[in-house]
């Protein structure tokens, strides 16, 4: 999972060129991410025509992820992601069929995955037992348990509406994102791909339990679950990053935006303000969700008296691949507060000590500072869920805005 700790992960508007803008068949599609152990990671297509050019969705019920950076070079289809260093390779086979490669760059090799995308089965996942004989609706408590026999804790959300499913899955550090699928006789199938995520669920549903779980994740990655049925399963409470012994709540840092302009703490347009510190990275599907409520929020409530400031934590310390990245949050989301290159990668262990030596080790991403207007630090969260998660989110939402909304009181 990717919030805020490392995970895998078309979103997709597709501008198509000239010589293929009649050749793809219009409506749904099932893509399909090929595994090194024959499993494969499904999910949904839309194409359509609009405005003399072909647009492709990503679909995660009940979301619809565009990008429009593609190039079409006779049969090749070549799409860059608007968001994170991911891509697709392409090559169109026939109206209606595609294959090539997923590409995802990382802190070190490139992830690649063979693809395919075909119209003639538009389902995500075939109902081969049936209607549902079992019900995957409601709140469930989840323990994931790793090839080492570690476990953690973590709480599924689903509705069920016939046999189609949706939801998302939490964990102390984040959440899933969209999950959708079905249930078909006793079996259970989720999935998602948000140009990071790439992962299948898979359970048998039985009294309520989920047994014999199964997640398939990127190209080799596995791992067990099982579920309870239980309305008041919650998560631990756990604080993943305080302020040190000894530390005031001052903060001292100075980094440069993605123009190359240095921005500090200590800046005029700080001073006297609340100012929302977010650590992020421009490979974190959380953080995308995240920079999208920040960047509306503070579009609508900066005259308040508040001011925000990402700092970013990416694959490498290549300045300008860095930046290229974290623009891609900034254009499509209007971010108006400035983004922040740190000398830190995410995968750095002296992170913390080389951009906050004020706190104690950065986990998750991301992580949220709250500095109240004579600059200290009033609080450290990470427990920001996005919009997958239903009435999690709402509920982030409006302790954030209170919050906030108590320290410009002050």
């Amino acid at each position: 999972m990717y919030k805020k700790t490392l995970g895998i992960g078309l979103l997709a508007l597709l501008s198509v060129g000239a010589t293929a803008q009649t050749s793809l068949q219009q409506g749904a599609w099932r893509a399909a991410l090929q595994r090194n152990d024959g499993n494969s990671i499904i999910f949904n297509l839309d194409i359509q025509q609009q405005k003399g050019k072909t647009v492709f969705y990503i679909v995660n019920h009940p979301e619809k992820m565009r990008a429009d950076d593609v190039t079409i070079v006779k049969d090749s289809v070549f799409i860059n992601m608007p968001f994170f260093e991911s891509a697709f390779r392409l090559k169109i086979i026939s109206k209606d069929s595609l294959s090539g490669t997923w590409i995802r760059k990382t802190t070190s090799k490139d992830i690649v995955m063979p693809f395919t995308a075909t119209t003639k089965q538009a389902y995500r996942f075939p109902a081969v037992n049936g209607d549902a004989a079992a019900s995957a609706d409601g709140k469930w408590k989840i323990d994931f348990t790793k090839g080492t026999g570690s476990e953690r804790e973590a709480i599924g959300q689903f509705s069920q509406k016939g046999n189609q499913v949706t939801g998302s899955i939490l964990t102390p550090s984040g959440d899933y994102r969209y999950l959708s699928g079905i249930v078909t006789g006793d079996s259970l199938q989720l999935s998602t791909f948000d140009g990071i995520h790439a992962i299948v669920f898979t359970g048998k549903i039985n009294k309520g339990n989920i047994t014999d779980g199964n997640v398939y994740s990127g190209p080799v990655s596995k791992e067990k679950w099982t579920a309870v049925k239980d309305d008041n399963a919650a998560l631990s409470t756990e604080q993943f990053t305080k302020l040190k012994d000894g530390e005031d709540g001052t903060l001292n840092f100075s980094f440069p935006d993605i123009d190359g302009k240095q921005v500090s703490i200590k800046d005029k347009r700080f001073k006297n303000k609340v100012v929302i510190i977010q650590l992020m990275g421009s490979w974190c599907p959380n953080c995308m969700d995240e920079t999208a409520f920040l960047s509306e929020y503070y579009n609508k409530n900066k005259q308040k008296g508040i001011e925000i400031v990402g700092l970013a934590y990416e694959y490498s310390t290549d300045v300008k691949r860095s930046a290229a990245s974290i623009r891609k949050f900034q254009k499509r989301f209007d971010v108006k507060y400035p983004l922040l290159i740190t000398p830190a990668t995410v995968s750095d262990p002296s992170r913390t000590e080389k951009t906050l030596p004020q706190l104690t080790a950065i986990k998750v991403f991301p992580t949220t500072l709250i500095l109240d207007k004579s600059g200290k630090v009033t609080e450290i969260t990470t427990d920001f869920y996005g919009p997958g998660t239903g009435d999690y989110y709402t509920r982030y939402k409006a302790a954030f805005e209170k919050k906030i909304d108590e320290l410009l009181a002050k």
